[in-house]
């Protein structure tokens, strides 16, 4: 498998072609924006610099972000800011259905910031917004993005017990860069959280993802992608590493697109439903497709 050095600072000059797409048509970007706002929302779209961000606003999609918008932990890739937050929002979850409701969406993405400083790692909170969407979009199908909740078993089982359509916990790298990756997390806690989450789900599928470029060699992606399925999960995303800022850690390697097909077909192999592997993959992007069986590469925001 090739990867292209990157630069360490991830300069458009050294950027590889792969990596340039067009500017998205405005579509219905401005309308979700000021939505937003009146709504008094965060996205991870926004709050993490996702590069989707246009393209997926533009189609009438996003992804909330709740129990915040700021983190107890600071992961040196995640452009989520991290400190003290405030206490969480009561009135969050009802202002996430309506803007579900009024954007009439059939695939609802929630995904959260790390609560360290809850009890429960706002797992109620989570179970509430799933709660609230349901009761505002019966039809629509509910995926959450969940932190590790600090390993602690009865939060997952109050999230999975909220019966979301679809469980997603990622595990970003490879074991050997969680200490400078993700200070805080635990790659062997994030396993257990999707084997008890697809144990207790009763046949909801769980999810997880990769991000690549960030200094893991080839030979070390392949065995994660086999602790997943071992894991039970079933739904794989698999993207490039982007640099939110100088202040975040620098991209390591350019990965090409060929590794990236060439890990959805050893991925398809193991025994994932779903595969989408691509540069600009992201956990939320093109995820009603993914849920529905997405083939290689694929994708939806």
């Amino acid at each position: 498998m090739a990867y292209e050095h990157g630069d360490g600072a991830q300069g458009t000059a050294r950027m590889p072609s792969w990596l340039r797409r067009p500017i998205a048509t405005p579509g219905k970007a401005v309308a979700v924006e000021g939505l937003l706002g009146e709504l008094r929302l965060n996205t991870v779209c926004q709050s993490a610099k996702c590069p989707n961000r246009g393209e997926c606003y533009a189609s009438g999609t996003a992804t909330f972000l709740v129990a915040g918008d700021v983190c107890t932990r600071g992961c040196r890739f995640c452009a989520v800011e991290a400190r003290t937050p405030a206490p969480l929002d009561p009135s969050e979850p009802a202002r996430v259905a309506e803007a579900v409701a009024r954007m009439g969406l059939s695939h609802v993405v929630v995904t959260m910031v790390t609560r360290d400083d809850l009890a429960d790692g706002a797992a109620a909170h989570m179970v509430a917004v799933v709660e609230a969407v349901r009761a505002a979009l019966p039809e629509a199908a509910v995926e959450v993005l969940v932190s590790d909740f600090g390993g602690r078993e009865a939060s997952v089982d109050l999230v999975t017990d909220a019966r979301p359509d679809v469980f997603n916990h990622n595990l970003e790298t490879v074991p050997r860069l969680y200490a400078e990756v993700r200070p805080g997390a635990d790659y062997e806690r994030s396993l257990r959280v999707l084997a008890r989450a697809g144990e207790r789900g009763d046949g909801m599928p769980t999810k997880s993802g990769l991000m690549l470029g960030l200094g893991e060699t080839p030979d070390e992606v392949v065995p994660v992608v086999r602790d997943l399925r071992a894991a039970g999960v079933s739904m794989l995303t698999l993207g490039q590493y982007l640099r939110p800022s100088k202040d975040h850690l620098p991209v390591a390697e350019f990965v090409e697109p060929d590794v990236f097909r060439t890990l959805a077909r050893e991925a398809r192999a193991l025994g994932f439903s779903a595969v989408a592997a691509e540069p600009f993959v992201r956990s939320s992007y093109h995820a009603a497709e993914l849920a529905g069986g997405g083939a290689d590469g694929g994708s939806d925001g």
